[in-house]
């Protein structure tokens, strides 16, 4: 097996499997095959994949290798000419590995082993590596490879595979966290994430809308602006951002959230992401900073006044329960004498990073009758049958003792009727 000519699809210290599969067709050594077809199953329970899991793995590896050829066709709908010409030569290398008869060397009880792995039936256990959509995805185009043996097909399918959903962790999944490492700052992807869309949120039409408006721009490749999204507690900030990028996700949208304590990393993260073809939204949730606390000076400079640009791919979007994110006292507002001698001064500062966000939207808590919808259209879609005037007053009782009217204890009144039942 031409493993070592591969130019584009190098494999590096992780394929190791790939290796010892290489290795059985040249000397075939029964303890390294079942060393191999455990791996193999062990690989296909982590990311949930049936079928032939021997192609499946072929193809997990095409579709999260980060090589010149795949970085140019993602979400795009041309590559480049000299690099489709280029990959030719390893999908010939490839396609030898998916259609290799590795029963020329297997005994009786081999054969029996490998079969279930090439027809392998798996339950409902999706794994913990992929969303469904994406995992049905990776199983079907191990499909496709399977039936083609022409380099020329595999890469037709490869290609439209990667402009339809990218390549590597950036393609394959919607959100991120990062994390801090002795050696450097890592983009981790978010394996389960909270299906919400936007008509989950009952309400919140014209912030909605203008939240819409702002991320539409933004996926088409139009100015658009960081947004802040402030207000009351539990009336879903945080959820309309999450189902923002649920609904653009097919468009090539990610989110990154990063935490306070990490905004020096900032610079960092953006360095990974500046030159991919996808739109990325850093989330900050529940943004807020003490008069001690100066992490958002880090904020202030990538956002906007620093001497790097911020890529065109790149957004911010937080939320608060602040307006002005940064704590002010009355000591802030009163004209006497102190330790600061410019009060101004101060003042603006404390103002300036909020003023670097050009959208603001403001949610706020509901009144008595909008709580009211929000139980009653939650109710109907979770099929809860109380008459409406002991829904009500059931609710209303509720929200006294769970932190007031939002559509955050509207949904945990809700789930507690759902419990009992």
């Amino acid at each position: 097996m031409r493993i070592n000519e591969l130019i584009l699809y190098k494999l590096n210290e992780k394929d190791d499997l790939i290796r010892d599969m290489a290795g059985l067709t040249e000397y075939f050594d029964s303890v390294l095959f079942y060393s191999c077809m455990n791996r193999i199953l062990e690989t296909a329970s982590r990311n949930g994949f049936y079928g032939n899991l021997w192609h499946c793995f072929l193809t997990d590896f095409l579709v999260n290798h980060e090589n010149a050829y795949a970085l140019s066709c993602e979400i795009r709908e041309t590559s480049n000419v000299s690099l489709k010409e280029l990959v030719l030569h390893d999908f010939a290398i490839l396609m030898e590995m998916f259609h290799y008869d590795f029963s020329d060397h297997l005994s009786e009880a081999e054969k029996k082993i490998f079969r279930h792995i090439l027809e392998y039936q798996t339950g409902n256990d999706g794994g913990s590596i992929y969303n469904d959509r994406i995992r049905h995805m990776i199983c079907e185009t191990a499909v496709l490879l399977g039936e083609v043996t022409d380099s020329i097909e595999a890469e037709k399918i490869l290609s439209s595979f990667y402009r339809k959903y990218g390549v590597g962790k950036f393609g394959l999944h919607k959100a991120f966290r990062v994390q801090k490492n002795a050696e450097d700052t890592q983009i981790i992807p978010i394996r389960r994430i909270a299906h919400v869309h936007l008509d989950d949120l009952v309400g919140y039409e014209i912030a909605k809308k203008k939240l819409v408006e702002n991320t539409e721009a933004f996926v088409s490749g139009r100015a658009a602006n960081n947004c802040l999204l402030f207000g009351d507690a539990g009336t879903g900030k945080s959820s309309s951002i999450k189902a923002i990028v649920n609904e653009y996700y097919d468009r090539g949208l990610r989110i990154i959230e990063i935490y306070k304590h990490q905004f020096g990393e900032l610079n960092q993260v953006i360095s990974q992401i500046k030159n991919r073809n996808y739109k990325f939204i850093i989330y900050m949730d529940d943004l807020s900073f003490e008069e001690s606390e100066l992490e958002y000076k880090y904020l202030k400079a990538v956002i906007e006044g620093g001497m790097e640009k911020k890529p065109d791919n790149v957004l911010i979007y937080a939320t608060s329960n602040r307006r002005h994110l940064i704590r002010e006292t009355f000591r802030d507002k009163e004209d006497r004498r102190d330790d600061d001698i410019h009060k101004g001064d101060t003042v603006q500062e404390k103002l300036s990073l909020v003023a670097r966000f050009g959208v603001t939207i403001f949610y706020s808590a509901p009144s008595k009758n909008e709580f009211q919808q929000i139980v009653l259209t939650l109710a109907e879609r979770n099929k809860i049958t109380l008459p409406e005037e002991e829904l009500l007053a059931e609710a209303n009782k509720w929200e006294l003792f769970h932190g007031g009217m939002s559509g955050r204890s509207a949904q945990q009144f809700i789930n507690s009727i759902l419990g009992r039942s």
